[in-house]
């Protein structure tokens, strides 16, 4: 593809309009010499609709392991032996002070995340609701969870506590997510993400790539996302985690990585797209490259299971990309 053509299917979005599937194929398929044109072009869309602002989020892992589901990627899963500490529910204590250190950080955004199908209603999901509105008012900071297959009931208990976002990802394409969980369907997730919408909640809802599908399965799921009005999409990369049936996949290459990164800011403008999970692991010295290739979002910090940054070094790769993170922008409930 010429530089003409490149700039026409720019201009094309900026102005309202939209690129077909054919033409993302286009772009995905850029080799490598050529896709820093690619990023450039994804990255003026981005300063375009988004700003330069960068939303920084951070989670705590308030239940870990002993899932009774068979994703073939996760660490947590009952089914695989990963050698992963599993523990209960952390106390409220334990949430507030992460999300202190969040804050402090630079986030802008606090999720409580728990492994397993659902957090129950109970004495677990009372405490998520106890220390909800305690963080978001004493602590000045947006709070999402991500606790699951949970109710609509729960989802509106946990809007009235004052989270703004549920996390639920979708994972992979349609077509491929077989391949990847057994023991609940596409259906089942794309059901949960309704859900959320129906409680008046924003879902946050992305996936993993290096999974093993196809690049007409990644741009599958960029335009399920599309479709279904998803405006926060988490970007991750597989990191192989040992014990899993995916522990020898090989992860896509650092520019392939940003090539998602890209065509997904050409089919989701407006969209806020953030680099998560995996970036340090198969980005590694072009980390940043993210940010200028249509991301406009940042999980900082630790992951679930694996370790991330030191803040110091994202704070100083967004100073020396001449980005500032997002304020916090929420009305007191």
């Amino acid at each position: 593809m010429d530089i003409s053509q490149l700039t026409a299917y720019t201009n094309r979005v900026i102005n309202g309009g939209e690129i077909t599937r054919d033409e993302a194929e286009e772009l995905l398929t850029f080799n490598d010499e050529d896709t820093p044109l690619l990023l450039a072009m994804a990255d003026k869309i981005r300063r375009f609709f988004r700003g330069n602002d960068v939303d920084c989020c951070a989670i705590v892992g308030g239940r870990s392991g002993r899932c009774p589901e068979d994703c073939r990627f996760c660490a947590q899963s009952c089914h695989y032996n990963t050698g992963i500490k599993a523990y209960p529910l952390i106390d409220t204590d334990k949430m507030i002070e992460a999300a202190k250190k969040a804050k402090a950080a630079g986030a802008t955004r606090f999720s409580i995340v728990t492994g397993g199908r659902a957090v129950e209603e109970g004495t677990d999901f009372n405490t998520i609701l106890q220390a909800v509105p305690v963080i978001r008012n004493t602590i000045g900071i947006e709070v999402c969870c991500s606790l699951g297959f949970i109710s609509e009931n729960q989802l509106l208990a946990l809007k009235k506590a004052g989270i703004t976002r549920y996390h639920s990802n979708i994972e992979t394409a349609p077509s491929y997510f077989k391949n990847i969980c057994s023991t609940h369907t596409f259906a089942d997730k794309e059901a949960m993400v309704k859900t959320v919408q129906k409680a008046g909640l924003r879902p946050c809802c992305g996936g993993i790539f290096g999974l093993g599908e196809s690049l007409e399965q990644r741009l599958e799921m960029a335009f399920v996302l599309k479709n279904m009005g998803i405006d926060s999409i988490p970007i991750n990369i597989l990191n192989p985690v040992k014990g899993t049936p995916l522990e020898k996949a090989v992860p896509p290459s650092p520019w392939e990585i940003l090539r998602i990164f890209a065509v997904f800011r050409f089919i989701l403008p407006h969209a806020q797209i953030r680099t998560a999970g995996g970036r340090e692991v198969n980005l590694r010295s072009m980390q940043a490259y993210a940010l200028t290739a249509g991301a406009d979002g940042l999980m900082i910090g630790g992951y679930l299971t694996t370790a991330g940054n030191k803040t110091h070094v994202d704070t100083q790769m967004l100073t020396d990309l001449g980005r500032k993170p997002a304020m916090p922008r929420f009305p007191r409930p």
